[in-house]
């Protein structure tokens, strides 16, 4: 096989990063053939705040609305082992990924 790229889109950046952590410490994938990157031209966190970009409980530091929310996360995953293709679109749907394609 010669290498794959699989492309996803997330809503959130916390989607997005449990999905490199997922393929990363269950899968075995080197993080420098994952890579992560705003779908558009500027900075984002997604679509949503989820995780670290939305509130706390108390006691926390007061409350931040400034998270860039300019539009999906893309995740691009390097592949050179055929098996690994169905485990990384596995994440993928996992973490509610869409626009799922290969390059």
């Amino acid at each position: 096989m010669m290498g794959t790229t699989l492309n996803a889109t997330f809503e959130t950046r916390r989607e997005a990063e449990m999905t490199v952590e997922r393929l990363v410490q269950e899968h075995g994938l080197a993080r420098t053939d994952i890579f992560i990157a705003a779908a558009g031209n500027e900075n984002t966190v997604g679509e949503e705040q989820a995780g670290s970009d939305s509130d706390a409980g108390d006691p926390s530091p007061e409350a931040r609305g400034d998270a860039p929310l300019n539009g999906a996360v893309t995740v691009s995953v390097d592949i050179e082992d055929e098996a690994m293709v169905t485990k990384v679109r596995q994440a993928f749907g996992e973490f509610e990924a869409a626009d799922v394609s290969e390059s």
